[in-house]
């Protein structure tokens, strides 16, 4: 996230409505089994949902087949009811939503937020901005294609990037404090519909959360860089702005991010009490030793009376295993 201020005003993103009662939500990826942060993500949002009087939902996002694991849905499912969460309501699934997708960017196309992009990823990581970009990152597009005319007269369908605002956004974090970005020149126009046809998450997330009423955002602090560029389509598209808190990020022993994807170890369904004192330990919670021994009745009920999400503030990542948290402390904004 950058503090460089654009030229431009500040933008004032979504839209202000009366307090709403509180909604929170936890939304896996079927891409392989719950892992450590996984479960530190869900300790975490369905604990600020519940301490609150609110309602914590299911969504499953499953938006890109070729990354799903055949059984992960299932196996989700009843990892999270092993642990002892209950969530309210059915559990929705992005892959049945593609009307919604798409009537949001047909809203987007009647204002002139979109464009067909041809460019493929190694004509933009040619580009001097994406030169020493880290791998995984997103790869910055500039405001107009560069690709080729070769390339533009590609046969098959082209993606559809979002025409980003040269503004900058700002928004206070309830744990990683304020905020400010200028999307346009970190990332510029962004993928909403790939190529394949495949929706993006960026719109996908955007379009949901405001579909299920969701009024917190609870998640873990690899997203918070994701947060303006949905901010900028709530804003586009006349949606209510959640608020936001990003939780520290649970890392393995060399700095890298437990994911799916780099085959995290799977949660163990043995020892649900264990792993969840382990998760409240890692937010510092303070579990006493026992609770790794209690009934998950027990564990849960003690989650909720000492839930303290001030222990952690300003805190971005800490080691799976270590309780070592890294940034800087700061006063939570509740």
């Amino acid at each position: 996230m950058s503090g460089a201020k654009s030229s431009s005003a500040t933008a004032t993103t979504g839209t202000a409505e009366p307090a709403r009662p509180y909604r929170g939500r936890f939304a896996p990826s079927p891409s392989g089994a719950l892992h450590f942060g996984s479960l530190v993500a869900a300790v975490g949002s369905c604990l600020e949902a519940r301490v609150r009087g609110g309602e914590w939902l299911l969504r499953i996002e499953d938006l890109d087949p070729p990354r799903e694991r055949p059984g992960a849905v299932d196996a989700i499912l009843r990892t999270l009811h092993d642990h002892g969460f209950e969530w309210d309501g059915p559990v929705m699934r992005q892959s049945l939503r593609t009307d919604a997708y798409l009537a949001a960017l047909a809203e987007l196309e009647s204002q002139g937020a979109l464009h067909a992009c041809r460019c493929t990823r190694a004509e933009l990581a040619a580009l001097p901005e994406n030169r020493d970009r880290a791998a995984g990152e997103d790869l910055f597009h500039p405001p107009a294609c560069t690709a080729p005319p070769a390339t533009r007269l590609r046969a098959g369908a082209p993606a559809l990037r979002y025409r980003t605002p040269d503004r900058e956004i700002r928004f206070m974090d309830r744990v990683q404090g304020a905020q400010a970005a200028n999307v346009a020149r970190s990332v510029g126009n962004f993928v909403l519909r790939r190529r394949d046809g495949l929706h993006s998450y960026q719109l996908a997330v955007v379009v949901d959360d405001a579909a299920q009423g969701v009024t917190d955002v609870v998640r873990g602090a690899d997203l918070l860089a994701s947060t303006p560029r949905q901010l900028l389509l709530q804003q586009s598209l006349h949606l209510p702005r959640p608020e936001y808190m990003h939780l520290p990020l649970a890392v393995d022993e060399t700095g890298r991010k437990l994911s799916k994807s780099a085959d995290a170890p799977a949660l163990a369904r043995a020892s649900p009490a264990a792993q969840l004192a382990a998760a409240l330990e890692f937010l510092r919670q303070g579990p006493p030793a026992e609770l790794a021994r209690a009934a998950l009745p027990e564990v849960w009920a003690w989650a909720r009376a000492n839930w303290r999400p001030e222990r952690f503030c300003g805190m971005r990542e800490g080691r799976a295993g270590s309780g070592l948290l890294h940034g800087r402390p700061q006063e939570c904004n509740r």
